[in-house]
């Protein structure tokens, strides 16, 4: 056989073999609403013979009746469901027969098959899914969102492709929002956060109007902002006793009882809470690193203002509370002593509020700052304490009816004081004036004596005995006696003198102490003499 006939025979075979050369994804999912390009590329020997047009069709079509779903080929008429979204990006010189497909449909599911000219490759096809879209759309917000300061918020599709319809971008925010600039796949938020917005959603909507399709997003606002709206909650017990207090107040608690206060406020980053004794000054030291202050027995020493301090990075806010110690009523025993021609009596009572104090002399009310011929009464008072004085000159006698009383808004409480005379007292050398016969002072003495042995055997409680005081001048002896009784009912200057105490609520009888009466040093004289007491008084 000639050589160049076997020649003919061997560049056929390889033609034949090389026709059919195309090279093309098998299949390829994507989802619905976005862009697809699907990569081809053939060979051809005798590309020169062939047509230039390329097209492109769905499995089972017939290609000399049914419209191609692509193609080059001028006024050649598509499928109506791809035209517009079907494009052939192809090169027929290099072999390029890729395919782009925008707003893929989930209609677009599906098998095709390339054709050059006239020749179709059936043997090679391609097959298309087409999926739910599951991409959202991504939120960007540039740093922190600090309360008063404006961010820009991007919202993006960057999965989408450029071709096709642009998507269409809305936002929702219960935030102070303007919109900014936009582009074919983004669109950009002013946002300006308020403390109220931390914690709110924020939603971006995506609407792909080609194919009907709306995606989202949603975040949450993390907006940082200074502490506010600071408060105070008191607790006593386990319930809330007073309730809430957000402006500076003042509360009165009973002294001795438990109190807890819980500092809350609102701030992000949360705050850390310290409670100050009085205003907190630079630097000063916290007497308490907690939301939580527990003062277990009130006293004065708590009594004054307390202040809670909510501090963060971006600011701090601080709310105070004036605790008043409600003390109640206390009338310490009151104490005389002889002050040149008269006798002088000092009571003192604390309480909170302060009380009120007053002398009963005989049926006579003695308050005030005053005085006259025969007494003087002098009161004062300084913070929770009451201190009051009589100086009593002129008569006195066993009879005298002396009481000091004290008195506020929580109660009432009073002291009754009763001279005795004593047993052998000599006549005063000034001071005292008239005389009273021995037989008289007898008959007081014994009265008195009585009067104590009724008194201490009608009580089924022992009487509780207070100290002596001695209130003899210098160089003078004798003795005698005064008691007081005390009634209360309920509810702090100088301290009372250090030898009263208070009365308390079941001290209900009469109590006692000594008092000296001075009387000159006498002679002792052989005959029969008269014993005598001289007791002045004024009613």
């Amino acid at each position: 056989m000639p050589l160049w006939l076997l020649l003919m025979l061997w560049i056929g075979s390889v033609a034949q073999v090389l026709s059919y050369k195309l090279k093309l994804q098998k299949s390829m999912t994507v989802q619905e609403g976005l862009c697809v390009h699907v990569p081809c590329e053939f060979y051809y020997p005798w590309l020169s013979f062939m047509s230039p047009y390329m097209s492109w069709f769905q499995k089972g079509a017939d290609v000399n009746q049914d419209p191609p779903v692509a193609t080059n080929k001028p006024n050649q008429k598509l499928h109506e469901r791809t035209q517009g979204r079907f494009f052939i990006r192809g090169d027929l010189q290099t072999g390029n027969c890729s395919l782009d497909i925008t707003e893929v449909h989930k209609g677009d599911s599906g098998t095709y098959f390339f054709q050059l000219g006239t020749y179709s490759y059936l043997d090679t096809m391609f097959s298309l899914n087409v999926t739910a879209l599951t991409h959202t759309p991504h939120i960007i917000i540039p740093g922190t969102l600090e309360s008063g300061h404006p961010r820009n918020l991007t919202c993006s599709v960057p999965w989408a492709r450029e071709q096709g319809t642009s998507p269409i971008f809305s936002w929702t925010s219960a935030a102070l929002t303007s919109l900014g600039t936009r582009t074919h796949f983004s669109s950009v938020l002013t946002l300006t956060p308020r403390p109220q917005d931390h914690g709110t959603n924020l939603t971006c909507q995506v609407y792909f109007p080609a194919v009907g399709v709306m995606v989202e997003r949603t975040v949450q606002l993390n907006v940082t902002y200074a502490p506010q709206n600071t408060a105070i909650r008191i607790f006593q017990g386990s319930r809330i006793a007073l309730g809430t207090l957000q402006n500076t107040s003042s509360v009165l608690i009973s002294e001795g009882q438990a109190l807890q206060l819980l500092c809350v406020t609102d701030s992000n980053p949360p705050a850390e809470l310290s409670w100050f004794r009085g205003s907190p000054t630079w630097k000063a030291t916290p007497i308490c690193r907690s939301p939580i202050l527990d003062l277990s027995q009130v006293g004065a020493v708590e009594e004054g203002d307390l202040i809670c301090q909510a501090q963060n990075p971006l600011g701090s806010q601080h709310i105070s509370l004036h605790l008043s110690v409600v003390y109640p009523l206390q009338l310490f025993s009151p104490s005389c002593s002889w002050e040149g021609e008269g006798l002088r009596c000092n009571c003192s009572s604390r309480a909170q509020w302060a009380p009120t104090l007053r002398w009963r002399l005989g049926e006579e009310l003695l308050e005030g700052n005053h005085s006259n011929t025969y007494w003087t009464v002098t009161s004062n008072s300084a913070g929770p304490w009451a201190n009051s004085s009589l100086s009593l000159s002129g008569l006195l006698s066993s009879s005298l009816r002396l009481s000091c009383e004290a008195q506020n808004a929580q109660g009432k409480q009073s002291a009754a004081v009763l001279l005795l005379p004593a047993d052998k007292p000599e006549p005063r050398t000034s001071g005292v004036v008239g005389a009273v016969a021995g037989a008289g002072t007898m008959a007081l003495l014994s009265l008195c004596l009585c009067l104590i042995f009724r008194v201490k055997t009608g009580r089924k409680k022992a009487v509780q005995p207070v100290q002596s005081t001695d209130m003899s001048p210098a160089g003078n002896s004798g003795s005698g006696a005064y008691q007081y009784q005390s009634s209360t009912d309920i509810p702090a200057a100088p301290p009372p003198p250090a030898e009263a105490r208070p009365i308390s609520e079941e001290e209900q009888e009469l109590h006692y102490a000594l008092l000296r009466f001075p009387k000159p040093k006498y002679q002792e004289r052989k005959d029969i003499h008269t014993e005598y007491s001289e007791i002045k008084t004024h009613k």
